[in-house]
């Protein structure tokens, strides 16, 4: 069974990262650069990614995971995202934990497993 989200462009929840983000006063760029380190892309990639409005699946099937993505660990909606079994909703919980620890103003290094 496929996940609602799996189908869900990632241009339609980019706002909703970015919302939460400057509610806490980080920036916009500071979450371009967290989804950067997790997924490999350049700016002119995920900008890309978001005109197109690529599905969350296409996103990660087309990125390249930064190596130090398994330091990512504690929990998203009640759930470790290190014991997601899916690898997709993985990936996804892994942005929505970064984004998180972002948001709750964690230094950008430790946020990038610097």
């Amino acid at each position: 069974m496929s996940h609602r989200i799996f189908g869900t462009s990632v241009a339609s929840v980019y706002p909703h990262y970015v919302t939460k983000a400057e509610r806490k006063g980080r920036s916009k760029d500071e979450v371009d650069e967290v989804i950067r380190w997790l997924t490999g892309f350049d700016d002119a990639e995920l900008k890309r990614h978001l005109d197109e409005e690529t599905t969350f699946e296409d996103f990660f099937a087309q990125a390249d995971l930064n190596p130090n993505v398994s330091l990512i660990t504690g929990s998203v909606c009640g759930v470790k995202v290190q014991e997601v079994e899916d690898p997709l909703m993985r990936r996804i919980r892994y942005l929505d934990k970064l984004v998180d620890e972002l948001a709750k103003g964690r230094p950008m290094d430790k946020v990038l497993r610097g």
